[in-house]
């Protein structure tokens, strides 16, 4: 078997929740990190980094794509090659975008490749999981399109999830951070039966307003109680980008992933007029926002 001495993996970014989703559902979006992994012959690790958050990735060993390249070659029990890892990024930093999960996906399928693929794809999701702790981002990350998570008494059921195709998700990505940590520390820790009751049909009539592309349903099949509503006062002019969406005709707006980056989905012919809205009712709240409309990455991480 001849080794492999270099892999490319492309990797989409992710929005997760989708509303009543929260820590079950993703969609990979068409923006993307590029990572390429080249083995070394002497020396341990090079990192080079280029992309407009560059300076703030890491460069040495704490980096999280080393990190889940070395755990793939620590369960297979094999010793870490020294490499030279090269990173385009695309996907913003703690923005809600999956930012993590692209690392830990680019590093754990580069790891596969240059260890001649020990592992099934179904191995590497699981080894994705339990590396970002929860599978709403790195399943699509990883498989591309809009996915289900769901444990089971064997593992996980992975459940694909239809999109209509005149549904366009809108991102606006706004020039501040919210860290996932300080995004989960304001959550409650017990919830209401009632809460629960309709975030359980919420998220029902989401999968179907997805598959159909019925407005109505999905008008309603957005609204959230169980992260939204205590999340929401960590972002500065939620209320107005909301408002601004709902005005131009976008379907509903909610928060992506642990936030900040806003998304709104909404129909072919109002997307245009949604993405001009978002991004003026920010600014108009002083907060410049990068505002755009994106489909939905069927191909998930891609290695060449």
């Amino acid at each position: 078997m001849s080794v492999v001495s270099s892999v490319t993996v492309k990797v989409p970014a992710t929005t997760a929740n989708l509303g009543p989703g929260f820590d079950c559902i993703g969609a990979a979006l068409t923006i993307h990190n590029q990572f390429k992994f080249t083995r070394l012959d002497v020396g341990r690790l090079i990192i080079q980094v280029t992309g407009a958050e560059a300076a703030r990735v890491q460069t040495d060993e704490s980096n999280l794509l080393y990190q889940a390249f070395v755990k793939l070659y620590q369960y297979i029990d094999q010793p870490v090659p020294p490499v030279k890892i090269e990173i385009e990024l695309g996907v913003p930093l703690a923005r809600g975008l999956g930012s993590s999960a692209t690392a830990i996906v680019g590093g754990l399928v580069a790891a596969n490749q240059l260890a001649s693929e020990p592992l099934s794809q179904v191995q590497v999701m699981e080894l994705a999981i339990a590396l970002e702790g929860h599978p709403d981002n790195v399943v699509p990350a990883l498989l591309g399109g809009c996915r289900l998570a769901a444990t089971s008494e064997t593992g996980w059921e992975i459940c694909d999830v239809p999109w209509h195709s005149h549904i366009v998700p809108v991102v606006a990505i706004p020039d501040f951070e919210l860290s996932t940590s300080e995004a989960r520390r304001v959550l409650p820790t017990a919830y209401s039966r009632a809460d629960a009751i309709f975030n359980t049909a919420h998220l029902g009539l989401l999968l179907r307003g997805l598959e159909t592309g019925k407005g109505e349903w999905l008008r309603a099949a957005l609204q959230d109680k169980i992260h939204q509503p205590y999340r929401q006062s960590l972002i500065p002019g939620y209320e107005a980008v909301n408002a601004a969406a709902i005005a131009s005709g976008a379907y509903g707006m909610v928060i992506s992933g642990a936030g900040p980056t806003l998304l709104a989905l909404a129909d072919e012919s109002h997307a245009p007029d949604v993405a001009t809205a978002m991004s003026t009712a920010w600014q108009d709240s002083g907060i410049n926002a990068v505002v755009r409309s994106l489909s939905l990455d069927t191909q998930g991480a891609v290695k060449n």
